[in-house]
């Protein structure tokens, strides 16, 4: 399922129109991304969590020329699973 089709499927199992289900998928992707780019969590209770984790600056290969180099620290997003998500998809 891409975007487009998830906006249809909220279209139509909550009754709104399209446009009104773009603006609120949207809504929700831009909370979660703007809560995550603090540093915050989002904890959806049996959904899921989305949270941020802080990941080393470390040492990798070119996998080209096999000469070393070094892989930047970032920040990444990280989404663990709620019991109702892992009980539907099981």
């Amino acid at each position: 399922m891409n975007k487009n089709e998830l906006i249809g499927a909220v279209a139509d199992s909550s009754g709104l129109s399209r446009n009104d289900a773009t603006k609120a998928v949207e809504a929700v992707f831009d909370t979660i991304t703007s809560t995550l780019s603090k540093g915050d969590e989002v904890r959806l209770v049996g959904f899921g969590t989305f949270s941020v984790a802080k990941r080393k600056a470390s040492t990798g290969r070119n996998p080209r020329t096999g000469e070393p180099m070094t892989i930047k620290a970032s920040t990444q997003p990280k989404f663990k699973a709620g019991k109702g998500l892992k009980d539907a998809v099981n």
